[in-house]
């Protein structure tokens, strides 16, 4: 399995936010724009804390069956390589929201003056934070389920996938 380039997130982020920006102005010109949900970070949030929690947990699995602690539970590949597939596809989802996300709060920081649009731009901002957090630990997953280079069993991830 490749692993995700940062070029490649930063590029699905730079996309989705300058279509949602240019479709942000376009959809307020002709009609009401939506509204950014409160649920948006929140899901997110969500999210990111149940990819992190993954890591910590294969990583945790995998350092107490490197220093052979008795009872130690091992890491099923095929575990450990549905979690890489989750957070490698979480991580290029969520690099789409965040861009969109953050698209509209950019659209949304000329119209501060407006009530309902400043919290939308909030709400919007808070997505983008979240995102990123799904981001970060998604490729924190990524790392810690890498297998070693040259067989090195001391390397994280040594008997995950």
């Amino acid at each position: 399995m490749k692993q995700l380039r940062i070029r490649t997130l930063i590029g699905l982020f730079l996309v989705a936010g300058v279509l949602s920006w240019a479709g942000a102005r376009l959809w307020d010109s002709l009609a009401e724009l939506p509204s950014v949900p409160l649920a948006a970070p929140i899901v997110l949030g969500v999210i990111a804390a149940v990819l992190l929690a993954t890591a910590l947990s294969i990583r945790s699995r995998l350092r107490a069956q490197r220093e052979r602690r008795p009872g130690a539970k091992g890491v099923d590949p095929m575990m450990a390589a549905r979690a890489l597939v989750f957070g490698q596809a979480s991580a290029l989802v969520a690099a789409l929201v965040t861009g969109m996300y953050g698209g509209a709060a950019v659209f949304l920081l000329s119209l501060l003056e407006i009530p309902a649009r400043r919290d939308q731009a909030i709400y919007a901002g808070f997505a983008v934070l979240a995102g990123a957090g799904v981001i970060a630990a998604a490729l924190f997953l990524e790392r810690v389920c890498k297998l070693p280079e040259n067989g090195d069993e001391d390397e994280p991830g040594a008997a995950a996938a």
